[in-house]
Formats: C-alpha cells, structure tokens, sequence
C-alpha cells in the first residue's frame, strides 16, 4: 500500500517536484495540491495521511512568507479548518522546509504537542545568514527519524528570518529551533551546542 501524502504548492513555491520525487520512492503515493484547491473544496485532506509544505520563494520569498501560507486572509479561515481537522487524526503526518517550516510555526496551536515550538523571526544581523547546525536525533516515534536515535549530524540552515522567538522561556527549554518541522511531538532533534 502507497500511502497518500498532498505535496502542497503557493505562489512562488518551488522544490515540489523533488519533495514529490522523494516521497514516491520512498513509497508514498504523491499528489500535487495547491492551497487554491483546498479553499475552493476541490481538495479535501481526509483523503490523505499525510502532507509536505515545501519552501523557497513562497510569496516572493520576502521576509515572513510563509506566514502567507499559514494565515492571513479571511479565505485562509478554510485553509485552517483543513488543518485543524487533520491534526486532529491520529494517523497522520506532516513535514514542513524552508517557508513550510515558518508556516508549520504558524499553525502550532492546531497542532497537538507543538504548544512550546518557537515562530521564526528576522536574523538580528538584518541578512541572509547561512551556517551548519549540529543536531541530535533523540528516541521519538517519527516516521522521519526512524531507527536513527542517537544520531549526529550537521545540517545546513540558511534563511534571512531563520531565528526562533520562543514565547516563553519554559517553551525554549521544552523545544529546539530547527528548519524542518515534523508534526509528531516527541521527534523534536536537541541542539548540540
């Protein structure tokens, strides 16, 4: 069985393809899904068991554009009852990268256990900044870190808002900032300082 995984696509948006390529082979049954589909109703995501948010250049790639893929708008409300009924599943799963990130972050209160995850704010150098992360995969259920527990690697960050704001400084010890976001709370990579 292929499971169903909505590669979501907005204005600016690129990197579906490849987002699409990898999840096909690695099994899943891939469909390319616009955000216009889900607000017309052509799209529904009870269908689906999954869904990838890709990045790079969503609403021009300016300064908090994902957020545009997370809220705004009163048509976004449609978007956000999409939402909150497929975070209510148990048998679901999301990704966000790069803008989906910032928009998983957007949407954190639909999100069960995603309470303490930080919003994304912009660098206080002003610019672009790119640098490696080391990271740590802690024991977690994600389908994402499977069988890699203990694992150590670095991974490039690179973005002009790539800076977490935590909500409180309980919510920053409870979490760690990191550009890819996965749904399932107890898959949350440390920080290696």
């Amino acid at each position: 069985m292929r499971p169903k995984v909505a590669i979501l696509r907005e204005q600016g948006v690129n990197g579906q393809v490849e987002m699409a390529a990898a999840f096909d082979r690695a099994g899943f049954d891939a469909h390319d899904v616009h955000m216009s589909d889900i607000v017309a109703g052509r799209v529904s995501f009870a269908g689906f068991k999954g869904f990838a948010a890709g990045g790079g250049f969503s609403y021009g790639d300016v300064l908090r554009g994902g957020r545009g893929l997370g809220q705004g708008h009163p048509v976004q409300r449609a978007r956000r009852d999409q939402f909150s009924a497929f975070f209510a599943r148990s048998d679901t799963f999301a990704l966000g990268a790069c803008n989906g990130c910032q928009m998983m972050s957007q949407l954190r209160e639909l999100i069960p256990g995603a309470e303490h995850w930080p919003r994304f704010a912009k660098n206080r150098s002003e610019q672009f900044e790119a640098r490696f992360v080391m990271v740590e995969v802690m024991q977690n259920p994600s389908i994402f870190f499977s069988g890699m527990a203990g694992s150590r690697m670095a991974i490039a960050t690179a973005h002009g808002e790539g800076r977490a704001v935590f909500d409180s400084a309980e919510a920053k010890s409870r979490s760690s900032s990191r550009c890819a976001s996965s749904t399932t709370a107890a898959s949350r990579p440390r920080l290696i300082p």
